[in-house]
């Protein structure tokens, strides 16, 4: 997709958003305004947001492609706010700002004289978001949170790797989730704050913290815990705590990943692999049976599986049938796959390359109008 300019209206066009955030989370959270038109000014300290140079690669101009995939659609400039001639520049931007962003450690704010109780008694429409590592009190108020850390810490780490009868030690995910998880929440708090002061006309406070996020991920393994304490959540590998076949399967080439969630999945998945035999299995009756054997389910599908040399052909065979199944892709063959292109998910700016917006509106869709803001802004 190359961007152009939009024929209509942005569902955010009129808000006015200050982004004082840097690094993940916060600037995550604005691009998803940005690109469904909020006006976003970025605003950096004087060397920078970090990510500028969290590479390779990096751009001609020299930024990291870290930077470059959070920062679209804004306008750029810096700021010292450390002196109190650029917080005053920053309170005549506010003045008729709709939303501001922040990521500050707890307290910063409030020792620049810019805490929200201030804020809010001079701009009593404001929204203030802060994206925070776990809120500002508790046991482990005002302290920095970093991604990696918080996956530890919540039990992310702990149910994700291969499992430990096999050697397996606990992994971190691959991608800044609770970092990504904690911006999609903080977008989604100030759309309900903004959608509460259509009625109330006064702003509040929004706050997502990584800490509070990280444990919202824990899904289904919290909820199986919370239901019976004795089950202890461990890592299980690809495979999934709750549901049996789902999980990687050895085929007569490269793997493919099963995701077989109701009897009748099963039933076609058996049909169409010239395994039907294993569907009038008593073993294999139910999800509840096939978790409990499921340590025999998995060799008798994999030599059933065995036959087939061609993944990429089994995997559109069998979910054209409407059995949930994938092959295993590297971010390459992802980013170029021809569903890909046709769900318009890699914009093109100029020279900017970036991950669209995965949120499809009829009317007022999402648009992609200016590159990332250079580092001189």
């Amino acid at each position: 997709m190359t961007a152009n300019q939009p024929t209509c209206a942005g569902s955010l066009e009129g808000l006015k958003v200050i982004d004082l955030s840097r690094v993940l989370g916060g600037p995550y959270c604005t691009q998803i305004l940005a690109d469904h038109g909020a006006d976003v000014l970025k605003i950096e300290p004087p060397q920078g947001d970090e990510t500028r140079g969290w590479g390779p690669p990096f751009d001609a101009h020299g930024t990291a492609s870290y930077f470059l995939g959070l920062n679209r659609n804004k306008r750029g400039m810096t700021m010292d706010l450390a002196q109190p001639a650029q917080r005053e520049a920053l309170l005549a931007l506010l003045a008729d700002a709709d939303v501001l962003v922040e990521n500050f450690k707890t307290g910063t704010m409030e020792k620049w004289g810019l805490g929200f109780d201030t804020l809010s008694a001079k701009f009593p429409r404001l929204v203030h978001c802060r994206v925070s590592g776990f809120g500002a009190d508790g046991p482990k108020g005002g302290l920095p949170g970093y991604d990696a850390a918080i996956q530890a810490m919540v039990g992310l780490m702990s149910i994700n790797g291969e499992p430990a009868a096999l050697g397996g030690q606990p992994l971190r995910l691959g991608v800044p989730v609770v970092d990504i998880a904690t911006g999609l929440n903080a977008a989604l708090g100030i759309l309900l704050a903004l959608q509460e002061r259509s009625r109330s006309g006064k702003g509040q406070f929004v706050e997502a913290s990584l800490y509070d996020c990280g444990l919202s991920l824990l899904h289904p393994h919290s909820a199986n815990h919370l239901l019976d304490p004795r089950i202890v959540p461990g890592r299980s590998g690809n495979a999934h705590p709750n549901i049996c076949p789902y999980d990687t399967f050895a085929t007569g080439g490269t793997p493919i990943f099963l995701a077989v969630g109701n009897d009748g999945q099963f039933g076609k998945l058996c049909e169409l692999i010239g395994a039907s035999e294993l569907a009038g299995d008593a073993r294999f009756a139910s999800n509840a049976l096939r978790n409990r054997y499921r340590s025999e389910l998995k060799p008798l599908l994999e030599a059933q599986l065995a036959q087939f040399t061609d993944c990429e052909a089994l995997a559109d065979r069998l979910i054209r049938a409407g059995v949930p199944c994938a092959p295993i892709h590297d971010v390459p063959a992802a980013l170029a796959d021809a569903h890909t292109k046709h769900r318009g998910m890699v914009v093109e700016i100029g020279e900017y390359r970036g991950v669209a917006s995965p949120i499809k509106l009829s009317r007022t869709p999402a648009t992609y109008r200016v590159a990332p803001p250079k580092s001189d802004g």
